[in-house]
């Protein structure tokens, strides 16, 4: 490896003082807040284009939509969904290495503001078109700002969504007690977004599907505006890398016009998508990226442990946070059916009406956050009077249990499904209660596993640790997006294998987190003092 590919600055971090500096607000940092009212906002920005992807996609032109078929559009979704994810990888590296944290999320906030702007244009430019596009044919303008719109936040998110996560963590001294409590808060955040999201944007969706997708533009505006009004309350973490000699100004100077050429070759890859010179399908695509994404993680994790400088101990943390990420994988690509399949189930096998009015399909998608909103503090008080008695889980077992909840919300849409195969509409009280247990599984080990990743992650590769966390959610994702064209009900044959579908994913999902927990002791020794 050349120098200049191992140098490493140093981050203006307080990662070693042991109290809070700066002014506080219930016993925490102020600059939570500052990251909470972000993360809301850039949640809400996310969840409210999410209700609307896969139900716009199948959509009839007429009613307009775009009107691909369930495969395609499955394939899309879980490709989208998957980048969102996997490129918080070289968005914790671009941390890390080169702008900081703090300009990583500011940057990606407003490149995703201007991505959901982008998708909102066709609304635009149809208003104002002197020859609008016939019934039942899509305008010109159409699919290159949903797919350009789609980039432009895949890109985005890459540079905000870990790197905030990691700020939330440099916010508290090391092994302190309050970093669960505060990543509690920060996840308050991000369920508060995805509350508001799909009734507002849903709402305007039935009017308009552009509308939706502004709307959930504005978000991410508004959570910049707080970003940068209340920066000042970060006090100083996530700063940029200090090169504090010649020698490393000039390998941080490499390394910059390096990421600008990897960044021109994708600038030009897309335009020859969009040109069409490189013709995409997105179902090929989806099949191999699966495996593409296992390489990168075991190519990721051999280098760390093979040649990150680490002791003993650090290599064991590493190969917890290796083991937990396949685990991880297999919970989100049965939790992630949410924006998929299980949308696309109460579009079309859901009675939704309520006093003659029809419930919009995406209003489902807030039932999980106020489940989150309405029983995260419950969770929290019982892990907490479970450590008085020293009964409390550790967080391998907490793993362990969210996979086993996963499993029994998706017994319950077994049984729904065969309400829906027999060909009757099936009460909305089956995904809420589906929704209801996949939501004690998220509670169980999504905030474990943002909080352990913080833990467990050796300093200098914080962001890229944080990084791969989110890398199993991308694998997760791809999976459940390539579940939803299968399991969707779209064609007669679909519709009858339903109910077998949803209950291969409870052999699955169910007999991942019998496995974890049969092994959770050997991993809770890998990981020392840390629980």
């Amino acid at each position: 490896m050349r120098k200049e590919d191992q140098f490493v600055g140093k981050h203006n971090a307080p990662e070693d003082i042991l109290e809070f500096e700066g002014p506080q607000l219930f016993g925490h940092p102020k600059g939570l807040m500052t990251l909470f009212f972000t993360e809301m906002w850039e949640r809400f920005s996310y969840y409210g284009m999410r209700a609307l992807l896969i139900l716009f996609m199948t959509a009839p032109i007429a009613s307009g939509g775009l009107g691909f078929n369930d495969q395609t559009s499955g394939a899309i979704y879980g490709l989208y969904s998957m980048a969102v994810y996997l490129l918080a990888l070289p968005g914790g590296w671009v941390a890390d290495r080169l702008i900081g944290l703090k300009k990583s999320v500011w940057y990606g906030g407003i490149i995703i503001t201007i991505g959901h702007f982008t998708m909102a244009l066709p609304g635009v430019f149809s208003l104002l078109a002197e020859n609008p596009a016939a019934p039942g044919q899509l305008a010109a303008w159409d699919l290159p700002s949903f797919f350009l719109g789609l980039v432009l936040i895949v890109f985005g998110t890459g540079l905000l969504k870990p790197n905030i996560s990691s700020i939330v963590g440099q916010l508290y001294p090391e092994n302190s007690p309050k970093r669960d409590a505060g990543f509690s808060i920060f996840y308050m955040g991000i369920n508060l977004g995805a509350f508001l999201a799909p009734i507002a944007c849903s709402t305007l969706a039935v009017y308009d599907w552009h509308l939706g997708f502004g709307l959930a533009g504005f978000g991410m505006l508004m959570g910049l505006v707080q970003y940068k009004w209340t920066g000042k309350y970060l006090n100083g973490v996530g700063e940029a890398v200090v090169a504090e000699s010649p020698a490393q100004r000039d390998a941080l100077g490499r390394l910059q016009k390096r990421v600008w050429l990897v960044l021109g070759l994708v600038v030009v890859l897309v335009l020859l998508f969009f040109l069409q010179v490189i013709p995409v399908d997105p179902v090929a695509i989806a099949g191999v990226s699966n495996t593409m994404i296992a390489i990168v993680a075991l190519l990721f994790f051999g280098y760390v442990l093979l040649f990150g400088g680490l002791d003993t101990a650090q290599k064991k943390k590493v190969l917890v946070i290796m083991i937990l990420f396949v685990f991880s994988a297999v919970f989100w690509s049965g939790f992630e059916q949410a924006g998929s399949s299980l949308n696309l189930f109460a579009e079309r096998f859901t009675d939704r009406m309520a006093m003659g009015w029809e419930i919009p399909a995406g209003y489902f998608q807030s039932v999980n956050s106020i489940f989150i909103i309405l029983f995260a503090p419950f969770f929290g008080a019982m892990w907490v009077a479970l450590a008085r008695k020293n009964l409390e889980p550790s967080s391998p077992l907490k793993f362990a249990i969210g996979l086993l909840f996963l499993g029994i919300g998706f017994l319950v849409m077994y049984f729904a499904a065969k309400i829906a195969a027999s060909g009757n509409l099936a009460a909305p009280s089956w995904l809420v209660i589906t929704y209801l247990f996949h939501t004690f599984g998220e509670l169980s080990l999504s905030p474990v596993g943002l909080s352990l990743t913080t833990k467990l992650a050796p300093k200098r590769f914080a962001g890229q640790m944080m990084g791969m966390w989110f890398l199993s959610i991308a694998m997760g994702n791809l999976v459940a997006g390539r579940i939803a064209g299968s399991t969707s009900g779209g064609t007669e044959e679909a519709l009858a294998n339903m109910p077998q579908q949803y209950l291969l994913i409870v052999y699955t999902v169910a007999g991942a987190g019998i496995v974890l927990m049969l092994v959770s002791k050997p991993i809770r020794s890998l990981m020392g003092k840390i629980h």
